[in-house]
């Protein structure tokens, strides 16, 4: 396949601005609190061994939520593959300190190194991945065809491409087949999305409808010792969680809040930011309402009308407490956050109705009755009132998510078998 000119002039301006990028990323890094050594990952230097004569897996993900999304796939291909190391790639220090508390055996944890020739070859040549596995949107150009030509097999899991990008992608049509000619296999979130893939000049008998890979993260981790303390402060108080919020959502929270708690005085609301940086804005806010508030950040434990829970990676632990979650990202067009760590805690999902990401998700969940949709300000409110006032129909709703969350994780082991396939993996 000949080479387009697009990619050609990429390789030319990233080659050029490699070292100003460079500069930016490693600094950014270092202010987050990586090492010299770590931050260097994004220059193409290892700063770990690759095990000797094991084959080698690599994943990478942009995001938190995509890291998170394929450790549990991971674990399955290792069990299914007990000789396999895995290696696993993101681009944030959040996703490095997340990730690095849930890496599955056999399993290391690098930044990913950048889109330019340099980086790329040192990655490449230390790490020699047998099989690259890359998830949802993460498709830099030299990334892909440089690792096809390692020699390494290759697949998309999870595929999922904005109405923008594919837009784009429409309009270079050579560049988009020649983008994704080197995938053995690609697995997309839905129908509509293997279709898309196809129209944009994927291989068609290499497309296949996969499943949403964030409903296999496994639950989120639960601090026992933090868990017990937040309990001990908070005693027999009725509790619900708005979690993952963003600029715009907390003000109808809190308006619910505060109309919840001329009925139920000692009703706490944990709220956590989906950014906890944004800790002292949120704080204002929570002033401004005339609510009493206690910190997460600060050492507090629960104790006033609202604990912001403004740190990171503590969800498990707040969800632990509580039946009710309100989950953010949905009451503006943000496109809604991951509804099955919310069931898998066996609390009830609580969404506004702005849910793009995760449509058929809700759909399905909604059909089973294991969440609800609702608008801001009353909409909220009234739902969560009739979960305080009904016992029965707030646990009827946890159970129904919980079994929504249970019977998805029989279809990862199915992934893992056309994954292990496809990149002729087989022990």
């Amino acid at each position: 396949m000949q080479t387009p000119f697009l990619y050609r002039a990429w390789v030319a301006a990233s080659t050029l601005l490699v070292p100003f990028v460079a500069r930016r990323e490693t600094a950014k890094l270092r202010r987050a609190g990586m090492s010299v050594q770590r931050a260097h990952e994004k220059l193409g230097h290892a700063s770990a061994p690759r095990a000797p004569g094991a084959p080698l897996i690599w994943f990478h993900a942009a995001s938190v939520g995509e890291s998170l999304a394929v450790l549990a796939l991971i674990a399955r291909i290792g069990v299914a593959l007990p000789r396999a190391t895995f290696l696993i790639t993101s681009g944030t220090a959040t996703s490095a300190r997340l990730l690095t508390r849930r890496l599955p055996p056999r399993t290391t944890h690098q930044f990913a190194p950048l889109d330019a020739p340099g980086p790329l070859k040192r990655f490449l040549r230390h790490w020699q991945p047998d099989g690259a596995v890359f998830v949802e949107s993460e498709l830099w150009p030299q990334m892909l065809r440089r690792t096809r030509e390692s020699g390494a097999r290759m697949a998309l899991v999870n595929a999922r491409l904005s109405q923008g990008s594919i837009a784009a992608w429409r309009k270079r049509p050579q560049l988009a087949r020649y983008m994704l000619d080197v995938f053995d296999l690609i697995l997309t979130q839905n129908d509509a999305m293997a279709d898309a893939m196809v129209e944009i000049g994927a291989p068609p008998e290499r497309v296949a409808r996969g499943i949403n890979l964030k409903s296999m993260a496994g639950p989120l981790p639960v601090d026992e010792d933090a868990l017990f303390e937040a309990r001990a402060a908070l005693g027999h108080r009725p509790v619900w969680v708005a979690s993952s919020t963003h600029p715009g959502e907390e003000k109808p929270v809190l308006k619910a809040h505060a109309e919840l708690l001329k009925r139920w005085p000692n009703l706490c609301l944990i709220l956590a930011p989906r950014h906890p940086e944004r800790g002292d804005e949120v704080s204002t806010l929570i002033n401004d309402a005339g609510l009493t508030q206690t910190r997460r950040s600060l050492g507090e434990q629960p104790g006033a009308q609202v604990y912001l829970a403004d740190t990171l990676g503590e969800l498990g632990t707040w969800y632990a407490l509580t039946g009710m979650v309100f989950l953010g990202g949905s009451l503006r067009e943000i496109g809604g956050h991951n509804p099955y760590e919310v069931a898998q805690s066996g609390a009830a999902v609580l969404s506004g109705t702005h849910v793009a990401n995760f449509a058929e998700t809700f759909a399905a969940m909604e059909i089973a009755g294991a969440a609800k949709l609702v608008a801001e300000g009353a909409d909220l409110t009234r739902q969560l009132a009739q979960w305080l006032e009904e016992p029965t129909a707030l646990q009827q709703t946890r159970r129904a998510a919980t079994d929504f969350a249970e019977s998805q994780t029989d279809r990862l082991d199915g992934i893992a078998e056309r994954l292990i396939k496809a990149l002729e993996l087989a022990p």
